[in-house]
């Protein structure tokens, strides 16, 4: 039931049909109540400096955005650099240090699958989980770290940082419940938007690649693979952050009588333990110098250039 709530709730956000178009007209009213108040509490903060350079990656709608790609991007060219995040689906909660940037320091059901990805692909990098931002960022800056990137964090208005904004297209443009937008892009707040295509592009690797694949994921609209997909016997997909089975993978091996389990690197992260064939679907992003220009001029100087 869940799955289904959700895959209904990504339709009538991104690709409505006629009854769900008439459902969101019909929630307007309450969109731009919900809007409002949003603002009001955007005005409401006051951003504080906590001493360490923040840099801030997020999209204003709900959703998969490419986020987590963008932040390893970035977060891989320095030395001195730590990921915060919220940490969501994890089975912990409270600040947790996920990765030291000598080691990962606990398991994947501990970290949740985003901040075990940063454990794995920037191994340099410091790597905490806290719904608390402001903790994770401290925190960070205690272990030694001196630019903090926050994933999903515009909202974040009471934390001093430069704002990174992915656009992301969509055919409706309310804010919640008539819309998928949680907030606007408030003419007062400074940000720097980047849209794919034109700021980054995604490059795309097979791995372990066998002849018979089955594709398994659980990522928000799943239906992005799509164009970087090889051939596949099926494709299951899962809502976003799904706790995998052992069982419920190994039951579509053996449903499609399949050489390997296609996945992203999501999923791999909470798949390896299992003992099973997996080919990995990865993916990194080619990232417009510019953009790390913005990022260093924002360290050396406090304030992002404009062009």
């Amino acid at each position: 039931m869940k799955k289904k709530i959700i895959f209904w709730v990504e339709e009538y956000f991104y690709n409505p049909n006629p009854s769900q178009r008439v459902l969101s007209l019909l929630l307007l009213p309450l969109s731009w109540v919900y809007c409002f108040v949003m603002f009001l509490c955007f005005k409401s903060k006051k951003s504080e400096d906590l001493g360490v350079d923040v840099i801030g990656i997020g999209n204003l709608s709900v959703g998969g955005s490419g986020k987590t790609p963008l932040v390893t991007a970035l977060a891989s060219r320095y030395e001195d650099a730590a990921v915060v995040l919220r940490g969501y689906g994890r089975e912990s909660s409270g600040l947790v240090v996920v990765s030291s940037g000598e080691e990962i320091l606990c398991d994947v059901a501990v970290s949740g699958d985003e901040a075990m990805i940063y454990a794995h692909k920037i191994s340099k990098a410091i790597v905490i989980v806290s719904e608390d931002r402001k903790k994770g960022i401290l925190k960070a800056k205690e272990m030694g770290a001196r630019v903090v990137f926050l994933d999903d964090a515009y909202s974040k208005h009471e934390i001093k940082k430069l704002d990174i904004v992915i656009d992301v297209e969509s055919k409706n443009l309310s804010c919640l419940p008539s819309g998928p937008f949680r907030e606007r892009l408030w003419s007062k707040k400074e940000a720097l938007v980047v849209k794919e295509g034109v700021d980054f592009k995604r490059v795309v690797e097979l791995k372990n690649k066998s002849d018979k694949m089955s594709l398994l994921t659980a990522i928000a609209r799943p239906e992005r693979l799509d164009s970087y997909l090889p051939d596949v016997i099926s494709k299951n997909y899962f809502e976003d952050h799904h706790a995998f089975t052992k069982s419920e993978v190994f039951d579509i091996l053996q449903r499609d009588k399949a050489d390997s389990i296609l996945v992203t690197y999501k999923d791999f992260v909470k798949l390896e333990q299992f003992g099973l064939k997996l080919s990995l679907l990865d993916m990194y992003l080619e990232v417009d110098e510019n953009i790390f220009k913005k990022v260093d001029d924002y360290r050396k100087f406090g304030n992002a250039k404009k062009d």
